[in-house]
């Protein structure tokens, strides 16, 4: 009967140091990034970002050829995200902050942190630049949470300001940009008064489908049934009370 090696770990915490020495460090580096509006010049290794992530394996693939290929170029990624995805990358860990959650080039586990980060600290993180910046696909699942410790008003007052800037840079209008995102909002749980002011401040400046909003009126009117049940009338975590929420009988899970 063979008898199994002898499997040798050594300590981590030297290897995760000496990779972390590697990050944005020229040395041995064969690709370079050149990231964010200010165009921050960022040195890494194609081999190491290739194995640990699929988005940079196709990005870096061998059309690329040998060598120290020209920068690719990555300007809507804010640079202190995009050194924070490297970190992870590179090292398995990396400390997160409410300007460095942005990005995760799909990386589930990553993405799963930055979301929990994010919902513990809604009211902020929807105030920084990072949040302006999410692309359409990242600010989804945020929208989806039942954990966001924010009330319903503020967070489409976010939306509101993201789809404005993405209006600004993409040159389209503003409820073409939030459209992928804005049925997410869950206006049911606003009060008549404030509903009654979104609706005004919409026809000012289009922002959620017409339909959108008479399905929160209507869950006002019938205040029981099927029209008054589902996700976009649940609660979530930072929801504040108002009196026509008992009608909703879905408290926060």
């Amino acid at each position: 009967m063979e008898i199994p090696g002898l499997v040798v770990h050594g300590e981590s915490a030297p290897f995760s140091t000496a990779l972390r020495s590697l990050i944005n460090n020229p040395l041995y580096s064969d690709v370079r990034f050149v990231v964010g509006q200010e165009r921050q010049e960022v040195f890494a290794h194609r081999c190491l970002l290739a194995c640990r992530c699929n988005f940079f394996q196709r990005l870096l693939g061998p059309e690329l050829g040998p060598g120290l290929p020209s920068p690719v170029v990555l300007s809507t990624v804010p640079a202190e995200a995009f050194l924070a995805v490297l970190e992870f990358l590179y090292t398995n860990s990396v400390k997160l902050h409410r300007h460095s959650v942005a990005v995760t080039f799909g990386l589930g586990l990553l993405q799963e942190r930055c979301i929990a980060f994010i919902e513990a600290h809604s009211q902020e993180a929807l105030r920084t630049r990072g949040f302006l910046e999410l692309s359409a696909p990242a600010l989804l699942p945020l929208l989806r949470s039942d954990k966001l410790c924010v009330d319903e008003a503020e967070l489409v007052l976010a939306a509101r300001s993201w789809a404005r800037v993405g209006a600004a840079v993409l040159e389209r209008p503003v409820a073409e940009v939030a459209a992928p995102v804005v049925q997410e909002l869950r206006l049911a749980l606003l009060a008549p008064a404030e509903l009654s002011a979104l609706e005004e401040q919409n026809r000012q400046e289009p922002l959620i489908p017409v339909e959108q909003i008479v399905e929160a009126w209507k869950c006002h009117a019938l205040r029981r049934g099927d029209a008054a049940r589902g996700a976009r009338c649940r609660r979530r975590r930072g929801t504040l009370p108002r009196e026509h929420h008992r009608f909703l009988d879905l408290p926060f899970k």
